[in-house]
């Protein structure tokens, strides 16, 4: 029988897994000065403050949740400036942690990268060029790959999402990972595909990634199993779930643990959070429990060589109200 995990254990592994390292704060180490960028800005014009009407109920956008965009970039070595209004960056990790003051719980709320939408392009000054329409994960080009580019993102998904208010980003290179997982003793997983081709010790069945091994496990989807994302992002759950035990017995015996891991990670992470907002996520939330995980329903299929997700409108529609809205008389 698996521990009892308290929150703390959870979430912290959910972001520095793929960027909330601010959890770290709680301990009490320096946030290093590239990672701290600027306090929390005036929410977005896109912040809905209107009632909208479902099936004969009015809702309001709930007041009681803070929601915090996390992104895994596709990308070698530390996060670093293109100095050009492109990069070569892909976020191919997106997701939404939803702190509910109320219920005092965590959802996550998995994108898949390869959404086709809307996004906005960037001119060479990184002035508002336009739109145009591709991958979710291709919003994080447009930029020089630091917090201009998860900007582009965050405006991205507030759009696909209808307006929702994001509070906070947080991005990371996947060159990080074999870091968090290697300090941890390596990860155990339940190997469903076939990565023959891709790295033969990456074997069927239950096995202990080490190395460069989680790279290819949470990263490849060519010549894996049947190529699509859905398929990878279930691997990616599967990885977090395995990081989440192995951290939980790493850090219980090793008090300074989290602090020694945090300076090996840090030039890999671009964040908007002040060090005074992620003290005070950790003042709020650290009791929170983390309730589940759900994604966009919708159909995947390979256009021109490339694969797109496309969402389907009204069950999108009805996730969103089920997550960032709130009936005005239940």
């Amino acid at each position: 029988m698996k521990k009892k995990r308290s929150f703390f254990g959870s979430i912290f592994t959910i972001l520095i897994l793929l960027a909330l390292v601010g959890c770290i704060v709680f301990f009490g180490m320096k946030i290093l000065e590239s990672t701290v960028l600027k306090p929390q800005s005036e929410p977005a014009e896109t912040h809905p403050s209107r009632t909208i009407t479902r099936n004969g109920v009015d809702y309001y956008p709930r007041q009681d949740i803070t929601v915090i965009m996390v992104l895994g970039i596709d990308q070698e070595g530390p996060i670093e400036s293109s100095n050009y209004y492109r990069n070569s960056g892909h976020a191919d990790s997106v997701m939404l942690l939803i702190f509910d003051q109320s219920n005092e719980e965590c959802k996550v709320l998995y994108l898949d990268r390869d959404t086709m939408l809307d996004m906005t392009k960037l001119g060479v000054k990184g002035e508002y060029a336009g739109t145009t329409y591709g991958q979710l994960a291709l919003a994080y080009t447009y930029g020089k790959g630091l917090e201009d580019s998860a900007e582009n993102v965050k405006s991205t998904l507030m759009n696909f999402l209808h307006g929702l208010h994001v509070d906070y980003y947080i991005a990371m290179n996947m060159d990080a990972i074999p870091i968090l997982n290697d300090a941890v003793g390596g990860v155990t997983v339940h190997v469903t595909d076939d990565f023959s081709q891709v790295d033969p010790s990456i074997t069927m069945g239950e096995l202990k990634l080490t190395g460069d091994q989680v790279i290819d496990y949470v990263r490849t989807r060519k010549n894996v199993g049947d190529q699509k994302n859905v398929t990878r992002m279930e691997r990616q759950k599967d990885y977090v779930d395995g990081f989440l035990d192995a951290l939980y017995t790493k850090e219980h015996e090793d008090l300074d643990f989290l602090s020694n891991l945090y300076e090996d990670i840090s030039p890999y992470i671009v964040t908007d959070c002040s060090l005074n907002a992620l003290t005070g996520i950790l003042d709020r939330y650290l009791d929170y429990h983390l309730v589940g995980a759900v994604s966009v329903e919708g159909e995947s299929y390979v256009v021109d060589g490339h694969y797109e997700f496309h969402a389907d409108e009204e069950k999108l529609d009805e996730l969103i109200v089920e997550l960032f809205y709130a009936p005005i008389n239940p």
